[in-house]
C-alpha cells in the first residue's frame, strides 16, 4: 500500500513509530502536513493536492490536531470522497473532538460516564451544579486536549467564579462530576478495531488532579477487566471511530468512561506496555484494505 500520514509534527514520537511499522511492513508511507493540503472540490472528482502535486494514495492514517480539526476533517473526508482508505473517519473525528457531541453520544449508546451537564446562561448555574451532584467538581472547555482547559472546582463558590469567567469569555464548557475515589489516576485503553490492544494506568502529579503524562503524570501498564475493555470498546464504537484513546476512570459503581480521543499518543502507551501499537494499526489497515479488494462490486444504477 501507499499510505499518507496526515500530521503537522512528523517527529514527534507518534509519527515516527508509524513511519517506522509501516516501512517495516513494506509499504511506502509519506508524511502530509493537511494544512498544506489543498482540495478541488469537482463533480464526480474529488482530489486533494499537497503542494502543487496530486496525492495518489490508498490509505491514510490522520493525526489531527484540536486545534485544527474543521480543516483536519475537511482533508479526511475529501479523502474518503475519492474512496481513500483511512484509519478513522472524518466524522469519527469530528464526533470526539468536541466533548459535547462526543457525550451526547455516549449517552444516547448507554456507555458509563460521569454524571455530565451543559448550560448556556449564567442563571442556570446553580441548577446545573445541583445537576451532578453538586461540588467538588470538574469543568471543561469542549475543544480542550492534553489536560488543558480542564479545571477542578472545589467549593460552590470558586465553581461560580469559574463558570462566570468563561461565560464572560464566550467559552463553551462542561460541567462534570467529580469522583473522588479515583485519586487521581485514569487510565488509557488504545482501541484499534475490535481490540484494546494496551492500556496504562496513569497517576498524576503530587498537588494535580489530572492525570495526563502531559501534566506531569506517570504510567505504568496495568490488565483492564473484562468490563473495561468492553466500556473501552463500546465508548468507541458509540462515537464513530476505529482507533481511539478511551480514557476510563474507576468509581465505587464501576468503569466510567472520560473521553475519546480520535488521536492518541503513542509514546505512552508503546513504552508502558513493551508493545508495538504502531504495528497493530499497520495490521489493522492492510485487514481494512483486504477487505475492501475483495468487497462484491455493485452496479449503480
Amino acid at each position: 500500500m501507499k499510505i499518507a500520514l496526515l500530521s503537522r509534527a512528523p517527529e514527534c514520537y507518534s509519527s515516527r513509530r508509524l513511519v517506522e511499522a509501516a516501512e517495516l511492513a513494506g509499504h511506502e508511507i509519506i508524511v502530509l502536513d493537511y494544512l498544506r493540503c489543498r482540495m478541488d472540490i469537482k463533480p464526480g472528482n474529488p482530489t486533494v493536492f499537497y503542494k502543487g502535486e496530486q496525492v495518489r494514495v490508498d490509505a491514510i492514517i490522520p493525526r489531527i490536531a484540536a486545534s485544527y480539526t474543521f480543516y483536519g476533517a475537511a482533508v479526511v473526508r475529501q479523502f474518503e470522497m475519492g474512496g481513500v482508505l483511512t484509519s478513522n473517519s472524518s466524522l469519527g473525528i469530528s464526533q470526539s473532538r468536541n466533548k459535547l457531541r462526543c457525550h451526547q453520544l455516549l449517552s444516547r449508546k448507554g456507555v458509563d460516564m460521569p454524571i455530565t451537564g451543559f448550560a448556556h446562561h449564567i442563571h442556570d448555574i446553580d441548577a446545573l451544579l445541583d445537576s451532578v451532584g453538586g461540588t467538588p467538581v470538574i469543568l471543561k472547555l469542549l475543544e480542550g486536549s492534553q489536560g488543558k482547559g480542564v479545571v477542578l472546582a472545589e467549593t460552590r463558590k470558586s465553581a461560580e467564579s469559574i463558570i462566570a469567567a468563561f461565560r464572560k469569555l464566550d467559552a463553551n464548557f462542561l460541567v462534570q462530576e467529580y469522583i473522588e475515589e479515583a485519586g487521581g489516576s485514569d487510565i488509557r485503553a488504545l482501541v484499534v478495531g475490535k481490540t484494546v490492544v494496551g492500556a496504562m494506568m496513569r497517576t498524576a502529579a503530587e498537588g494535580e488532579f489530572r492525570a495526563n503524562l502531559h501534566q506531569g503524570g506517570k504510567a505504568v501498564v496495568i490488565k483492564l477487566t473484562k468490563e473495561e475493555k468492553e466500556l473501552a470498546l463500546h465508548a468507541t464504537r458509540a462515537v464513530g471511530l476505529k482507533i481511539a484513546g478511551v480514557d476510563l476512570i474507576r468509581s465505587s459503581r464501576g468503569p466510567l468512561v472520560l473521553e475519546v480521543n480520535s488521536s492518541p499518543g503513542l509514546e505512552g502507551v508503546e513504552k508502558a506496555t513493551e508493545k508495538d501499537i504502531a504495528g497493530r494499526i499497520i495490521k489493522f489497515l492492510e485487514k481494512q484494505q483486504e477487505t475492501k479488494s475483495v468487497a462484491p462490486q455493485v452496479a449503480l444504477r
